[in-house]
Formats: C-alpha cells, sequence, structure tokens
C-alpha cells in the first residue's frame, strides 16, 4: 500500500464508518476507481480499528462508567444493578447476533459479499429501508406519540437494534445506517438511536479488527513499509473518525437522516451505470 493510497483509504474509512453510508461499500469502491487492488475485509476491519479508537476516546466517559458498573455488577452478581450497568448488558446482548452470524458467513462476506452489485443494490435498498424508518418515527410524532430516549431502551430493544446490526455484514448496508434504523423503528428518538447505534458497535468492530489483524497477520505486516503505511492510514482514519461522530450526534439532533439516503441513493445508481458501461467490474 502506498501513501496516498494509504492517505485515501484511512480518509474515506473515517469519513464514512459513522455516517450512515457504508464504509465498506466505500472501500471496496474507491480503490476501483483509483485503479488499486481491493484489499478485502481484512484491511477494511483492520482500518476499522482506527476508528474503533476514536469512538472510544469520544465515548471514554460512557466506557468508563459502564466498566466501573459491570465490576460492581460481577461483585455483586447481580447484572444491571444500576442504569449504566445494564446498558453493558443490553449492548452485549445487541452484539450476540452479528457475532453468531459473522462467523457462520465468514467465507461469503470475505469473498460473495464484496459483488459490486451487491454492493450497490444493498446501498440502494437499505436507504429505502432507513427512509421507512424515518416516515414511521415521523407518523409517530404526529400522532402525538413522545419518542423514547436513552433510559426507555429495554432488553428487547437491543435485541432488535443487534439483529438489524447484521445487515452490515453485507457491504453497503451501513452498520450505523441499520442500527439506526432498528432504533428508529422500535420507537428512539434519532438522536438516541444514533448514539446506542455507535456504543453498540464498539464491541463489534474491536472483535472483527482483532480477529482479522490475528488472522492476516502475516500478509499485513509482511514489510516494514507496509506496516508503517498501514499504521499512517489507521491514524488518519482515527482522527478524521472523531470528527465524523461529533458532526453525526450534532447534526441528527436538529436533523433526519434525509441527506444521506438522497446520498446513497444516488451512490448506487451511479455505481450500477458504471459497472454497465464497463468502467467497474
Amino acid at each position: 500500500m502506498g501513501w496516498l493510497e494509504a492517505l485515501v483509504l484511512g480518509l474515506v474509512q473515517g469519513f464514512t464508518e459513522f455516517l450512515p453510508i457504508s464504509s465498506s461499500a466505500h472501500l471496496r469502491i474507491v480503490p476501483e476507481l483509483f485503479n488499486w487492488p481491493d484489499r478485502g475485509s481484512a484491511v477494511t476491519a483492520v482500518l476499522q480499528l482506527g476508528t474503533l479508537v476514536a469512538a472510544f476516546i469520544y465515548f471514554r466517559e460512557d466506557v468508563a462508567r459502564m466498566l466501573k458498573a459491570l465490576w460492581i455488577d460481577c461483585k455483586k452478581f447481580r447484572p444491571g444493578s444500576t442504569p449504566d450497568g445494564s446498558m453493558v448488558w443490553k449492548i452485549a446482548i445487541g452484539t450476540i447476533p452479528v457475532v453468531v452470524l459473522g462467523l457462520t458467513l465468514k467465507k461469503q462476506i470475505e469473498n460473495d459479499f464484496r459483488n459490486l452489485y451487491m454492493v450497490a443494490c444493498a446501498i440502494i435498498f437499505f436507504s429505502v429501508v432507513l427512509w421507512f424508518a424515518e416516515r414511521y418515527s415521523y407518523q409517530k410524532v404526529k400522532k402525538g406519540v413522545s419518542l423514547r430516549e436513552e433510559r426507555d431502551i429495554s432488553f428487547k430493544d437491543a435485541m432488535i437494534i443487534g439483529l438489524f446490526q447484521t445487515l452490515a455484514l453485507v457491504p453497503g448496508a451501513s452498520r450505523s445506517g441499520v442500527t439506526i434504523t432498528g432504533g428508529l423503528c422500535v420507537g428512539l428518538n434519532r438522536s438516541t438511536a444514533t448514539r446506542f447505534s455507535f456504543l453498540l458497535s464498539l464491541p463489534a468492530i474491536l472483535g472483527a479488527g482483532i480477529y482479522q489483524l490475528y488472522k492476516e497477520r502475516h500478509s499485513l505486516f509482511a514489510e516494514s513499509d507496509s506496516t508503517i503505511t498501514l499504521l499512517f492510514s489507521l491514524i488518519v482514519s482515527g482522527v478524521i473518525g472523531y470528527l465524523s461522530i461529533a458532526f453525526m450526534l450534532n447534526y441528527l439532533r436538529k436533523h433526519t437522516t434525509y441527506l444521506f439516503i438522497i446520498y446513497r441513493l444516488i451512490l448506487g445508481v451511479a455505481i450500477l451505470i458504471l459497472l454497465f458501461q464497463g468502467v467497474l467490474v
């Protein structure tokens, strides 16, 4: 991986990881446009570690409180003895589906799911699903139903949103996109759905990144130059990822996800056109 490629991939990963537009899809598409080789799901997972560090730094106070609460729960042998402790177990339950399905479909994720036709269709399809979720949420507000906040998230909600997260195994779906969709569908307000989406992503990204880092360690770090450029890309993705988190949380407090839905539809159609014209393969 050259320095320019490392810079571009780091920027793409950092900018798109927490936006509901699919970082894995962009990391699949951008190299094609630059005529670079597809670095595969291993590099994608490792690059996500950069944005994971950014998320841990951004939510450091929340993570510290939850870890403290988890320790208290373990000492008392009583899960969910505090609100922070309860949140830890909700995140854990919400993570189970993506772990099980991720291990079950490992070969398909690394190969078949990276087909650009599938990526383009996923980008379009899940943008429509997100639009329906936005409409559903809007109709509830219109009828005078109060949307729920973080303290109202139940274990059932966490499991449902976790099931939505499994859809992100398909490049183009977007982890934040499908989990925000799930949050809106269970009646959370947009800000709460986004925040829970980011917290829920932490163990899944951490697990996938460490697994791929260990599995592909010989190829990823075969040469010192490759190691340096990969680390550079990680740092870039982390810095941009931190800014991306701040942007998303602030933006969705006052705005809908329609901007991202429109972008996804345009992107998906553009990819299909380029595929049909032979520009992308």
